[in-house]
C-alpha cells in the first residue's frame, strides 16, 4: 500500500510529470474506445509532405508549418501542394520522369500471372474482412514527398515520386 501511494505521489509531482497521468482523452474519446478498422479514414492517394518552418513568398504570404499531401497534376506539369483536400500552393514542374525499367517490368507476362495470383488472393481475403466490418485491402504504390533548401539559388526543391513517375518543382523561398 504505501509502495503504490509513495510512487502515485512521485509521479504526480509538479516538477516530474506537469501533465497527470488519468485521465487521458483526446477529443472527447478515452483512450481504448476508438475504433482503428471500422471508422478509420481511407489512407491518401498522394505522397503526405512534412513542412516544419514557415514558408514565405515575396508577397508576405505564408504555407504554415504542418503536413501537407503533394498531387501531380493531370496534364503533368505543376505540383499542387495540398491541405485538407484544398490547394494551398501550385509549384511548376520543370522535371519529369517516367521509369522505363518499370514499365517493361508491369508488361512482364510472369509479373501479370503473378498480379493475377495476388489479385485472387487479395479478394479471399476481403471477403473475410467485409466480414468483420473492416474496409477491403488495396494494393499499395510507392509514393515519396521531399522538399529540400537550396542555399546555393535561395530556393526550395520538391521531389515527387508516385509509382513510376517522378516529377521535381521548386519555388523562391
Amino acid at each position: 500500500m504505501l509502495e503504490g501511494a509513495y510512487a502515485e505521489a512521485v509521479f504526480m509531482h509538479e516538477r516530474v510529470r506537469p501533465i497527470p497521468i488519468m485521465p487521458q482523452e483526446t477529443s472527447g474519446l478515452t483512450l481504448g474506445t476508438e475504433s482503428f478498422f471500422r471508422y478509420s479514414n481511407k489512407d491518401s492517394d498522394y505522397p503526405t509532405l512534412t513542412i516544419a518552418e514557415p514558408l514565405y513568398d515575396g508577397h508576405g504570404d505564408v504555407i504554415a508549418p504542418g503536413h501537407y499531401e503533394l498531387a501531380l497534376s493531370d496534364m503533368r506539369d505543376y505540383l499542387i501542394l495540398l491541405q485538407s483536400k484544398r490547394p494551398r500552393a501550385i509549384i511548376p514542374v520543370f522535371k519529369l520522369e517516367e521509369d522505363a525499367k518499370e514499365k517493361e517490368r508491369l508488361n512482364d507476362k510472369d509479373y501479370k500471372k503473378e498480379l493475377k495470383r495476388e489479385a485472387k488472393a487479395r479478394e479471399k481475403t476481403n471477403k473475410k474482412r467485409a466480414k468483420a466490418g473492416q474496409p477491403p485491402d488495396e494494393p499499395q504504390v510507392y509514393m515519396e514527398a521531399v522538399m529540400q533548401y537550396v542555399r546555393d539559388g535561395d530556393y526550395y526543391l520538391l521531389k515527387y515520386e508516385h509509382g513510376t513517375l517522378k516529377a521535381w518543382g521548386a519555388f523562391k523561398g
